[in-house]
């Protein structure tokens, strides 16, 4: 098990200073993204020539690799459309599912390009409201069809450039629980190249165990996001799991998401059942804390988690009071 460092912590700097400051601080990988205009990576130009193996020079050149790929922005007009996706492409419906699908494509390859085996994604949804009975009973089953139909020939191209999505469970996604993560794999026959980023501080904030999804999904987690989130039980009774309006950051809400550590995420308990589920990667820190700086963050998560890593499995014993 690694310690991971996502570049776009830092997206108001330039790729290969956000590198070095990782290795500085005793990160061991980067997950660096794709996604149009993120300001660290050009997905067009990494493509070009030998672009893709200077990058990947740099990154190993600093003592680090790169362990995944996200492509979370642009991924959300895939089943996303109209005006909650016109700042990520201000087309029709069907050139904003065009464009999802096709950066998508790119990212697997330039995960292809760089040796790296996984892509980080979110999936997005026309409608979140369908995951509700009513008013309309079919709503889900046609975001569902709409899944299908835009991610099976996704897959396809990953199986060919021979690298792996990780769909990151979230609200405003057609993955959200251990029930929806399920439903989604059978959707797809079970393709192999399809799977989850597990996400901790995204589960824990709607109520979900994180050992029971880890439990459930198992060889299906592909990569780990290592963030945390606060549950504030004394404003839980008043604002619910589902309390994603207004200041995350204000006195009054229901949770706060917070560096490793920090929150209501047991990390201990956590990374065991990951080792046991057979997850032996990288966990990738992102900062999406709201009471601190990322320097803070930076410093404080790698001392929290290192210590925390497993490297070997338990040897046995073979002794006259436990024999195998």
């Amino acid at each position: 098990m690694k310690i991971g460092f996502c570049t776009v912590n830092y997206s108001d700097w330039p790729l290969e200073k956000v590198v070095k400051l990782a290795a500085k601080k005793g990160y061991e990988a980067v997950e660096i993204p794709s996604y149009t205009d993120n300001g660290q990576l050009d997905p067009d130009e990494v493509l070009k020539g030998e672009n893709a193996k200077k990058l990947k020079k740099m990154v190993e050149d600093n003592g680090l690799f790169i362990s995944g790929i996200s492509n979370h922005a642009d991924t959300m007009a895939i089943l996303g459309e109209g005006k909650d996706v016109a700042h990520i492409c201000d087309k029709t419906p069907e050139e904003q599912h065009r464009f999802g699908m096709n950066s998508l494509i790119r990212s697997a390859q330039i995960a292809n390009a760089l040796e790296v085996p996984v892509v980080i994604a979110f999936t997005g949804i026309k409608n979140m409201g369908h995951f509700n009975v009513f008013p309309y009973a079919k709503g889900w089953e046609e975001e569902e069809t709409n899944f299908v139909e835009r991610f099976t020939p996704i897959l396809k191209k990953f199986k060919e450039y021979g690298v792996k999505l990780a769909i990151e469970p979230h609200p405003n996604n057609i993955i959200y629980d251990v029930y929806s993560a399920k439903r989604a794999v059978e959707l797809l026959d079970n393709h192999p190249n399809f799977g989850i980023n597990m996400d901790p501080a995204n589960l824990l904030y709607t109520g979900i165990s994180v050992e029971a999804f880890v439990d459930e999904l198992k060889d299906r987690i592909f990569a780990v996001h290592a963030k945390d989130t606060q549950i504030l039980q004394h404003n839980l009774a008043k604002g619910g799991y589902w309390m994603f309006q207004g200041d995350w950051a204000a006195l009054n809400h229901s949770f706060r998401f917070r560096i490793p550590g920090w929150g209501s995420v047991n990390w201990k308990s956590l990374i065991t059942e990951l080792y046991l589920a057979g997850y032996d990667g990288v966990f990738s820190y992102e900062h999406e804390d709201v009471t601190m700086s990322r320097a803070d963050g930076i410093d404080k998560t790698i001392a929290f988690l290192k210590p925390l890593m497993i490297h070997a499995p338990y040897e046995g014993r073979n002794d006259k009071l436990f024999t195998r």
